[in-house]
């Protein structure tokens, strides 16, 4: 059974800079709060002296952004799916697919946990540190994994926001949850003395408090309207097509992650100095990331409610306005990374050789921003559509052609070869996107 087909079409909207700012600056705002989670859980720790805890920290926390990165695709899967109902006018689709978003991160989150020793295992060997870090980092994971289904709650909640364009409620929940994170680590680590663990167990109260906040919202919000039915909820081909679009969009995060260690690897050939200043200029563009994310966003948004609502001139309006904002932003990142990048290698890094090789291929790293708006906008327009599957072979496509760069441009003119690969990379991310568009959008709004 067909429930969107029985949804009442929205009038006509107007895509104004207003309406994608408004989406883009809270987001902005919100995503630049993740770092700085990241920081106080660092500094909590080093108040402990012992670097073996420290060494367990970090190596604990890239296994989830590993493992939680790939699962942020439902976050935008959510928005997608909600912005389009939203503009179809289906309140209880949004509702439908909110409680299908739900229901699929606790299942997912419930495996991460029972797969909790197998991801730890693999981690330390990975990683392959020291004993003392090793045996930190089992037990900084065995703690916070028990996070995980609240966690991909959390994803799904905000997913749900932003799908209603509400992207001040979205900054809020983000307040709330690395707020609540920051508190809660800095009291069970300092306070009460537990170090390592405390800030395992802050990640957990603060991802519980987050869940309780956005249900609080989200329950007031529903109160008095109808809701869903259970048989509408869990519908085999909409459950179906949710899973469909996590996987294409968790494919598209493991390629991103594949390029990133490939830039990583091959940069490693090179020597220990050639890796450190690789290390510290891609700082700049993961930096620059926070922001054009947040015009991504606005474009997931309001393409999928163009896409709802089958009006043609908001979709097109969509994707001018938020490339063109996208491409400002890079700009001025651009600018300010090339004029004062010195001076931001050297607060990153205090050894001279490392900032003399940085400030060698500074101005590679200075315009990958501009390189990489085009690949930033054309995700969020393609997620917001729900066109997945062009954006997945797109991204296998642009993968392929990374490697064959990184190989030769980087055997013939070494690190500038691949920083070279790196932009040609971008820009075919972004371009091969653009180029199916079109096509994509005579199909959509006929």
């Amino acid at each position: 059974m067909d429930h969107a087909a029985k949804e009442h079409i929205q009038p006509p909207f107007e895509v104004t800079n207003r309406r994608v700012l408004t989406i883009a600056v809270p987001m902005t705002l919100a995503y630049l709060t993740t770092p700085l989670l990241g920081l106080v859980d660092t500094a909590v720790v080093g108040q402990l002296g012992d670097a073996a805890m420290l060494g367990g920290l970090a190596a604990g926390a890239i296994v989830f952004d590993v493992v939680f990165n790939t699962f942020n695709s439902l976050r935008s899967g959510t928005t997608a799916l909600v912005a389009q109902a939203f503009g179809r006018g289906g309140a209880r689709e949004e509702q439908a697919v909110l409680l299908r978003s739900l229901a699929l991160a606790v299942g997912l989150g419930i495996a991460i946990i029972l797969m909790g020793p197998l991801i730890s295992a693999a981690g330390v060997w990975f990683i392959d540190p020291q004993a003392g870090v090793a045996e930190a980092m089992r037990t900084y994971i065995a703690i916070r994994i028990l996070a995980a289904p609240l966690t991909l709650m959390n994803y799904a909640i905000l997913g749900y926001v932003l799908g209603r364009g509400e992207g001040a409620t979205g900054l809020l929940l983000q307040i709330l949850l690395n707020g609540a994170n920051i508190a809660l680590s800095l009291y069970f680590g300092l306070a009460l003395g537990w170090g390592l663990e405390g800030v395992a167990w802050g990640t957990v109260g603060g991802e519980l408090l987050a869940v309780l906040g956005g249900g609080a919202v989200l329950l007031h919000r529903f109160a008095g309207q109808p809701r869903p039915r259970r048989a509408h909820v869990f519908d085999i081909d909409a459950m179906l097509r949710m899973i469909a679009l996590n996987g294409d969009i968790m494919i598209r995060s493991f390629t991103l992650l594949a390029a990133y260690a490939l830039f990583t690897r091959q940069g490693a050939q090179l020597g220990t100095v050639t890796l450190a200043a690789n290390a510290v200029l891609m700082n700049f563009f993961f930096i620059a990331g926070y922001f054009l994310d947040g015009f991504a966003t606005a474009a997931e948004q309001l393409v999928g409610r163009a896409v709802g609502a089958r009006h043609l001139p908001a979709f097109r309006r969509t994707v001018f306005l938020s490339t063109l904002w996208g491409l400002v932003l890079a700009l001025g990142g651009t600018a300010v990374f090339y004029f004062f990048g010195e001076a931001l290698i050297a607060l990153i890094t205090t050894a001279p050789d490392v900032r003399a090789v940085a400030l060698q291929y500074l101005p590679w790293a200075a315009l990958i921003t501009v390189s990489g708006v085009l690949a930033f906008q054309m995700d969020g327009v393609f997620i917001g559509a729900t066109w997945s599957r062009d954006m997945r072979n797109m991204m296998l496509l642009s993968l392929a052609v990374c490697v064959v760069a990184l190989l030769v441009l980087g055997a013939a003119y070494g690190n500038h070869g691949l920083w070279a690969s790196m932009h040609i990379w971008l820009i075919v991310r972004g371009t091969s996107l653009l180029a199916v568009l079109p096509y994509r959008a005579r199909q959509t709004f006929v």
